[in-house]
């Protein structure tokens, strides 16, 4: 026979009641305002260059990215996640960006891993630093540095960063600025280690996520310009206090792995686990549909539209698993997409068949909590199988800027909102 003894009254008191720290930080919590997708390095037998060093040794990586909420404090999220091999983290910082690599000295601050300046991250896993006090204003621009000590392969990378990164020798995460015409210093536009930047924000601020492909990432967005369609959403929804992160993958798919993890495998990464995402917006389907019988992969099948609906269904289970809404977004006409290129055959009419056929489930199956129609706003009404040449990058396939910006300019924002009254946008200073 079990018997039970009852806890003493002072250690149910200690058990239960709220901690110093708890009550100290009520008023506030953290939420995701800017992100890039990790995915694993790949090999030199790929179609696309990586762009990356294989293995860096005593270098320091310096990164620029755009918030779009800001707060009175930011942490930094890196992440080793497609790692075999802990990777050492000799010391790190972060700064108000200036031009180019150069920083705002006055902000330089110092990031702390568990009260300590550098930290080990394991393997595929990853890195939260402690939060830092510096006031950031919606739509700021920060400069992160990371300093490699020890021999660390670059396993780990987000390829499309639509933004130049530097690499330099030796500890450079104090530096003013790096200058590019130095020795050993390199450029490129990927993203390393960097994996999402969060500010301390008011109980209830939200996100708004964008699940998506290279159209979301932003692969013929000008470099540097923050010019990608979540860019510009990020803009209209900052002064109602709402965040906008970007996890677009270029080259992914919402059923097999492509250029990064199939959507159904990342989403809880990527989205769910973001810290004040309410909302998800998915545009996805164009490289399930198209790259089968490609150079990308030769040998696929093209997935039916039952095969299609199964992924989004399984996608809107996860979502509404943790209480996100889930905005479908039509797929945008690709006629004649990429010309004089080795995936010259990336559209066929019978291709074209499934995205229509894909489109009026997306419009018409009742599934979604609300559906943005990019679809209409992006095609030709002349020659609606193609994107209007206005918004048209020149390969057919993804929109220039000014496309990117009616995209984001055509959302009806209440539809992305999630019951929560707008505030004022944040317009910390430096202290």
């Amino acid at each position: 026979m079990q018997r039970y003894f009852p806890l003493p009254a002072a250690l149910l008191s200690l058990i239960f009641s709220t901690s110093p720290v708890q009550a100290a930080n009520a008023d506030t919590t953290w939420l995701a305002s800017w992100t890039a997708s990790p995915q694993a390095v790949w090999g030199s037998d790929f179609m696309f260059p990586a762009n990356v060093p294989a293995v860096l040794h005593g270098h320091t990586v310096r990164q620029v990215a755009r918030l779009s909420v800001g707060g009175p404090r930011v942490r930094i999220v890196l992440s080793n996640a497609y790692g075999k091999v802990p990777l050492r983290i000799g010391a790190a910082t972060v700064a108000l960006a200036a031009n180019g690599s150069a920083i705002e000295a006055a902000s330089l601050r110092t990031l702390t891993f568990a009260g300590q300046p550098a930290a080990s991250m394991a393997p595929g896993a990853p890195l939260v630093s402690d939060p830092v006090d510096l006031a950031v204003p919606d739509l700021a621009r920060l400069t992160v540095s990371v300093h490699l000590p020890q021999s660390s392969p670059t396993a780990t990378f987000h390829w499309d960063g639509r933004e130049t990164a530097w690499i330099a020798p030796h500890d450079r995460t104090r530096a003013a600025r790096i200058d590019e015409a130095q020795t050993g210093v390199q450029t490129t536009t990927v993203r390393l280690l960097l994996s999402a930047i969060e500010v301390e924000a008011a109980p209830g601020a939200q996100a708004v996520a964008i699940l998506g492909d290279s159209i979301t990432d932003g692969a013929s967005a000008s470099l540097g310009m923050d010019a990608r369609w979540p860019d510009f959403l990020a803009e209209r929804l900052a002064p109602q206090g709402v965040a906008v992160i970007n996890a677009g993958i270029s080259g992914a798919r919402l059923l097999s792995d492509g250029m990064g993890e199939n959507a159904l495998a990342r989403f809880e990464r990527d989205v769910l686990a973001q810290p004040g995402v309410r909302t998800v917006v998915v545009l996805l389907g164009i490289n399930d549909i198209s790259w089968p019988g490609t150079a990308f992969a030769p040998r696929e099948q093209r997935p039916t539209l039952a095969e299609l609906k199964a992924g989004y269904a399984q996608l809107l289970a996860q979502a509404r698993r943790r209480g996100v809404r889930v905005i479908g977004a039509t797929v945008t006409p690709f006629e004649g997409a990429l010309p004089g290129t080795p995936l010259s055959d990336y559209y066929q009419p019978e291709k074209e068949l499934l995205r229509q056929q894909l489109n009026a489930w997306i419009r018409g199956s009742g599934q979604f909590d609300a559906v943005l129609d990019f679809d209409a706003l992006a095609r030709d009404p002349a020659h609606p199988l193609r994107l209007l040449p206005a918004y048209d990058s020149g390969d057919h396939l993804h929109p220039g800027d000014a496309g990117n910006r009616a995209l984001a300019e055509g959302i009806d924002l209440p539809l992305l909102l999630n019951d929560q009254s707008p505030r004022p946008a944040y317009r910390g200073v430096l202290k």
